[in-house]
């Protein structure tokens, strides 16, 4: 199978081009904005490269041209909800614009995943359903993610491709490349702090390991659909937890005592309470379960971080 991950080199992508490439002709399509290639040199014989910004809709044109490809994942995007706030612009450019681009050069009848975001769901105190949960993103990541879908369900219709709409939750272990939330107390835990300074630490998220996140999406693009129909899924763990919860959890897996004090430059104004997924469709549809639990991702960050360096001194 020929398949193209956009994003390949990004934090899901990695972990999922190694999933892939034992099998498969794996091409990575990415422009590499946060970091240089991030395999190691004996793996570059393993997949090829396409340096390639999903802005640019010719350089996307002509590389599905070289490609042919039929399965595409598309990872790529701006994920960091402040960047995104900060800059509007850049986010709906990458993540409307080089998603209706990268749409728009599949052939008829492609394998094409695309990884939204639970932040496309409105607030709610239960885990959402794709069918059931109400959609209404709260800052401008989910909006330009739920644009995202709308071009997907429209070139679908129009061009017969073989969609499916992927809500990622949070995901957590090696490999991160966003100053996220967990990035940030591991860069305060390695400079030797033990009080830890950070913002909102009560609202609760679902947190999926990264493997496992790469094996969902490994699972849904290899399995084809018998009919038309595009299919949402959602991808996470089932469980919510809390900063503090995993202010906990380094501390156990440390075996030290860790406090947290409160630092308002670190705080949301506006922070979604609650995300959970319900995980029924992937588990009927799919037979897909995580593997991982929470304590696991924080256990396996802290035992090999394999971040890079500008996250662990910019926290």
């Amino acid at each position: 199978m020929r398949v193209l991950i956009t994003g390949g080199n990004g934090y899901v992508g990695r972990a999922l081009t190694r999933r892939l490439y034992r099998a498969h002709e794996v091409w990575v399509l990415d422009n590499l904005r946060r970091s240089g290639l991030r395999f190691g040199p004996e793996e570059l014989h393993c997949f090829r490269m396409a340096p390639v910004d999903i802005r640019d809709h010719d350089a996307v044109q002509d590389a599905f041209a070289t490609i042919a490809p039929e399965v595409v994942i598309h990872l790529a995007a701006i994920h960091f909800i402040p960047e995104c706030e900060g800059r509007p612009d850049d986010a709906i450019a990458i993540n409307v614009v080089g998603t209706a681009n990268v749409l728009r050069a599949c052939r008829p009848n492609t394998r094409v995943l695309f990884a939204s975001s639970a932040a496309v769901y409105a607030p709610e105190s239960t885990p959402h359903t794709e069918a059931g949960s109400h959609l209404g993103p709260m800052d401008v990541y989910g909006l330009t993610k739920l644009h995202g879908e709308d071009f997907v369900r429209y070139f679908a219709s129009q061009t017969g491709l073989d969609a499916t709409i992927v809500r990622l939750f949070n995901v957590l272990g090696p490999g991160e490349t966003n100053p996220h939330i967990a990035p940030a107390i591991l860069a305060q835990l390695l400079r030797g702090k033990r009080t830890l300074r950070l913002g909102n630490v009560h609202p609760k998220r679902d947190y999926i390991h990264v493997e496992d996140a790469a094996r969902g999406f490994a699972t849904l693009a290899l399995k084809r659909h018998d009919d038309a129909q595009l299919d949402i899924v959602n991808l996470g763990s089932g469980k919510a937890y809390s900063v503090e919860e995993m202010v906990a959890a380094f501390a156990e897996t440390m075996g030290e005592d860790l406090t947290i004090e409160s630092d308002p430059g670190r705080t949301r104004s506006v922070d979604r309470p609650f995300a959970a997924a319900n995980l029924k469709t992937i588990k009927r549809e799919y037979d897909w379960s995580p593997r991982f639990g929470f304590a696991d991702s924080i256990r396996d960050l802290w035992n090999a971080p394999d971040i890079p360096p500008a996250l662990l001194e910019g926290s």
